[in-house]
């Protein structure tokens, strides 16, 4: 039996972060074998994972990025199971370890993220097998792309969630307008950037709600249509990001905000990431 060298055991922590023991259990396994050692460490990681799989994973860190050139953008959740690993140092890098390979390879969905490589593996294999260094369920549970003239991101305090905001042009000023109303998304959680983004069956549940409400409050059922209408134009001011109310200044929507950095500026689309 070949003699395990704390060295060996250093050497294998320092490049897989796990715990002493299990280092040199893993190279005990493989009969001192670093390549072994790892890819038994990776075996450990994929049964318990497979144990934890029905755990929930609520906790974690959100990251948003942006291209040097601001043109694209992705945001990144890890999941985890407790608070504690979510504030740890090495989660929070190891998910914007994540979040750079995925802005590199700017996959089309999670699926495709799962299956992008990461160093000598895949992104979903690099969680199962932080699952097993850990031992708590990790998972990559949300991944989100967007394209636009810029792209202006927003994490929230914390790596509580993360935000994507794309406008149709691009300045410096324009840059700073599109991190202040990325804010507001993360705020006040609008469902579109306006009207034409809801859903029909939303909408129509909506009128239905309303009339609901006039006719138990005993308006006449020819009012209820108009009464319906009036609470549908109060739902899209409170829902969707363009009509809603500027935080930072009550007496102006987004929209106007917008336009009082360029009189042709808007928001093409948003993303909007969360724990939970």
């Amino acid at each position: 039996m070949s003699t395990i060298s704390a060295k060996d055991v250093k050497a294998l922590r320092e490049q897989t972060g796990a715990g002493m023991m299990d280092c040199k259990k893993a190279l005990t396994e493989s009969g001192g074998d670093m390549t072994g050692a790892i890819e038994f460490l990776r075996k450990q990681g994929q049964k318990l994972s497979a144990k934890r799989a029905d755990r929930e994973a609520k906790e974690g860190v959100v990251i948003a990025l942006i291209s040097d050139d601001k043109t694209k953008g992705i945001v990144v959740r890890l999941s985890c199971e407790t608070d504690f690993v979510s504030k740890n140092e090495s989660f929070i890098e190891l998910t914007n370890s994540v979040a750079k390979v995925a802005l590199e390879a700017f996959p089309a969905d999670k699926e495709a993220l799962l299956a992008t490589a990461y160093d000598d593996i895949t992104v979903g294999e690099k969680a199962i097998e932080q699952t097993g260094l850990i031992g708590e369920k990790i998972e990559v549970a949300g991944y989100e792309r967007l394209e636009a003239g810029m792209v202006a991101p927003y994490i929230h305090m914390g790596y509580k969630a993360g935000v994507l905001v794309g406008l149709n042009k691009a300045s410096d000023v324009i840059f700073d307008a599109g991190r202040e109303v990325a804010m507001q998304v993360a705020a006040m959680k609008p469902l579109a950037v306006d009207k034409d983004g809801i859903d029909a069956s939303v909408v129509e549940k909506e009128i239905e709600i309303g009339k609901d409400i006039a006719r138990q409050a005993g308006k006449p059922e020819a009012m209820l249509e108009k009464i319906a209408m009036g609470k549908l134009n109060k739902f899209y001011k409170e829902n969707t990001l363009l009509n809603q109310l500027f935080v930072k200044d009550s007496k102006q929507t987004v929209a106007s905000y917008l336009k009082t950095k360029d009189a042709d500026l808007t928001v093409t689309d948003f993303k909007h990431v969360t724990l939970g």
